[in-house]
C-alpha cells in the first residue's frame, strides 16, 4: 500500500494530466475553427494521449489498493493569438509537467517507495519525448514564419506528425 502522501501526489498528477487533455482539446477546437485542420487533428489525438497518461496513474493507484480521486479540473484557456501562440503555450505547459514528474520521482525516491519510483520512470521518458516533440514543432513554426503561406505550411507539417 502506498503512503497517503504518495497517493495525494499521484492524484494531483492525475488532475494535471486531465487538465492537459482538456487544454489540448480546447487548442484542437481553436485550430479547427481557424482552419488549421492538421494541428487540430494532431492536438485532438494528443488530448487522448494525455487522458491515457491519467488513466495509467489511476490504474496504478487501483493496483496498489489505493484510491484514485478525480478532483475538480480547472477550465483551460480556449482563445489563442496564433498557431505559434498555441504551440508556445503547449511547450511551456509540458515543461511544467516535466517539473511535476521530476518532483514526484524525487519524492518517491526520498521515501524509498521504489515501486512507485520505478513506475514513474515511464513518465520521465514520456516527458523527454514530449519536450523534444513540441520543441521541434515550435522550432519549425518559427523557421517557417507566420507571413504569407507560413501558417499553412506549418499546419501541413504538424498534420504529418499525426499517428
Amino acid at each position: 500500500m502506498l503512503s497517503a502522501e504518495v497517493v495525494n501526489l499521484l492524484n494531483e498528477q492525475v488532475k494535471k494530466e486531465m487538465f492537459a487533455s482538456n487544454l489540448y482539446l480546447n487548442m484542437s477546437s481553436w485550430c479547427y475553427k481557424n482552419h488549421f485542420d492538421g494541428a487540430g487533428e494532431f492536438l485532438f489525438a494528443h488530448a487522448e494521449e494525455e487522458r491515457d497518461h491519467a488513466t495509467k496513474l489511476i490504474k496504478y493507484l487501483n493496483d496498489t489498493d489505493s484510491k484514485a480521486v478525480i478532483d475538480t479540473i480547472a477550465k483551460p484557456e480556449s482563445e489563442f493569438d496564433s498557431l505559434l501562440d498555441v504551440f508556445e503555450k503547449i511547450y511551456t505547459h509540458e515543461l511544467s509537467i516535466t517539473e511535476s514528474i521530476t518532483n514526484l520521482v524525487d519524492f518517491t525516491l526520498s521515501k524509498k517507495d521504489f515501486s512507485t519510483f520505478n513506475f514513474l520512470q515511464w513518465y520521465v521518458s514520456e516527458q523527454h519525448e514530449e519536450e523534444a516533440l513540441f520543441r521541434g514543432i515550435l522550432d519549425k513554426i518559427k523557421l517557417i514564419g507566420e507571413a504569407s503561406h507560413g501558417p499553412y505550411l506549418a499546419d501541413e507539417y504538424i498534420k504529418s506528425l499525426v499517428k
